[in-house]
């Protein structure tokens, strides 16, 4: 059986460093993107299980993504990663799940795992 995959999309390399040791330990395929683009060239390379989508990814927004993975069959779980308070409602209801940074990587894990499994 093929492993989960994980697209993790943040601009800080230490933490796609963090969430790729800790999911790879987990037993998942992870890739990484520093930017939309990157994030869009992977989304259409990789068949992903869940995406770790920071909000602000540079000057970009995180959440222009998510209609793009939502409406891809099947839709692709994302789970917004932000150290922003101002998530906005229209956020949170775009999110399939939501890490606040700094996270727990026992919340990252458990986060991932449920969206996984779906």
């Amino acid at each position: 059986m093929d492993r989960p995959a994980v697209l993790v999309v943040d601009d800080e390399p230490s933490i796609r460093l963090l969430c790729r040791i800790n999911l790879e330990l987990e037993g998942y395929d992870v890739f990484e993107a520093g930017s939309l683009a990157e994030a869009r060239a992977a989304v259409e390379a990789h068949d992903l299980s869940v995406v770790l989508l920071d909000l602000r990814i540079g000057n970009e927004r995180g959440a222009d993504l998510v209609e793009e993975l939502h409406g891809k069959e099947p839709p692709v779980p994302v789970v917004f990663v932000t150290g922003s308070a101002d998530m906005t409602p229209v956020d949170h209801g775009a999110a399939d799940g939501y890490l606040q940074k700094p996270f727990r990587i026992e919340a990252l894990l458990r986060t991932v795992g449920e969206l996984a499994s779906r």
